[in-house]
């Protein structure tokens, strides 16, 4: 890796040598949707495999295939629109200042071009869902065009990622069936409380950054309570996971599936160092398994019988 293509690395990057290895353009694109972070279509996939899962149909791995390649995708155009929309800010930021955009390697013109063809890969995977489902997914532009504005008008830019970042569940779940909605939406709100509690902790990097420049988040909000904040709001996700499961199927045994993911996001909370720099990023990248486990107990649930 050179010392140039280094530099231009973000620090949160999880895959330095593959991007480092790209000449600069597919480079700076690559990291512009973030595909060197593949934590963000994790987070944003394991939603859907909720959706899909609970929804009792068996294992869908075809659909889920397709969700996938949204979830990559859709989540890449969101970054490009964030960071768009985001670059004075980002230049203000020590770990965001590296971005394409807000560097200047990356123009804006390029940077709409690249979001207009991941758009285009959106397009061909909504193509593949039933029409109830794709009036569902397009039900979110609205809210995913909002998000960046969120963080200058209110402390609680986080809630607004929970409900955007959780739509692939009810994408998922309308694709296979169109009832069961109060289970359905118990899971939506877990799930919301979820990306709060995590983001939580991810906005826990840049908080003197953000003070300086007039960015609000709830790890400001929540200041010296942040650790508590994050234990509510998983408490919150558990009990409202727990109420879906027991309202698609009323069998106290159900709720034994949710005990592993319990467990992990109780060790989350337990360890929670905001002093030690490279802590908060770990936590929230160990979400992946949070999702993977919650995905599990939605299985177990909603094939249990079948």
């Amino acid at each position: 890796m050179t010392d140039t293509a280094a530099q231009n690395i973000v620090p949160d990057s999880e895959h330095r040598g593959l991007v480092a290895r790209l000449p600069q353009i597919p480079r700076d694109l690559a990291q512009l949707a973030r595909f060197d972070r593949p934590i963000g279509w994790w987070l944003l996939f394991w939603p859907c495999v909720w959706g899909v899962w609970l929804a009792g149909a068996g294992w869908q791995w075809a659909l889920l295939g397709w969700l996938l390649l949204g979830s990559i995708a859709m989540r890449g155009a969101g970054c490009v629109y964030n960071d768009i929309v985001d670059a004075d800010l980002d230049r203000k930021v020590a770990r965001t200042a590296s971005r394409p955009v807000a560097s200047g390697r990356i123009s804006k013109k390029l940077a709409w071009g690249w979001l207009l063809a991941l758009c285009l890969i959106g397009l061909v995977v909504l193509l593949q869902l039933r029409w109830q489902a794709q009036l569902v997914a397009l039900g979110s532009l609205a809210m995913v065009a909002a998000y960046p504005f969120m963080k200058r008008i209110t402390w609680w830019p986080q809630a607004w990622l929970g409900l955007v970042f959780t739509w692939g569940l009810l994408v998922g779940w309308t694709q296979l069936r169109f009832d069961n909605f109060d289970a359905l939406a118990a899971m939506y709100a877990g799930a919301a409380l979820w990306v709060i509690g995590y983001d939580t902790i991810y906005a826990m990097q840049d908080r003197e950054d953000d003070a300086l420049v007039g960015i609000r988040s709830s790890a400001l909000r929540m200041g010296a309570h942040v650790k508590g904040g994050v234990a509510l709001c998983y408490a919150g996700a558990l009990a409202l996971w727990a109420l879906a499961f027991w309202l698609y199927r009323a069998d106290w045994i159900a709720l034994l599936a949710l005990i592993p993911a319990a467990g992990h996001l109780a060790w989350q909370v337990s360890t929670l160092d905001g002093e030690d720099p490279g802590n908060p990023l770990d936590r929230f990248r160990s979400n992946r398994w949070a999702g993977a486990l919650v995905a599990a107990a939605s299985f177990v649930v909603g094939n249990a019988g079948v």
